[in-house]
């Protein structure tokens, strides 16, 4: 018996990891709200984003580039 409940526990775990994604393809921009964003404004983080990359010389984990005088 607690063999069985093992199996049956371990086949529903198991079927949790399955290849078929559960939001279809055309449903997935019902997830991408805009009240879920983290910024009130995007275009304008996205400019302040680019202003302390190029303040900072920093490169590569925002996917930006440039150098000190912010001309990319």
């Amino acid at each position: 018996m607690v063999r069985a409940l093992i199996l049956l526990c371990s086949a529903l775990l198991i079927s949790g990891c399955s290849v078929t994604p559960w939001v279809a393809p055309y449903e997935r921009h019902y997830l991408a709200d805009p009240i879920m964003g983290f910024e009130r404004d995007p275009v304008a983080a996205r400019y302040m984003n680019h202003v302390y990359e190029a303040r900072e010389s920093a490169r590569g984990a925002e996917g930006g580039s440039g150098g000190g005088c912010g001309c990319n």
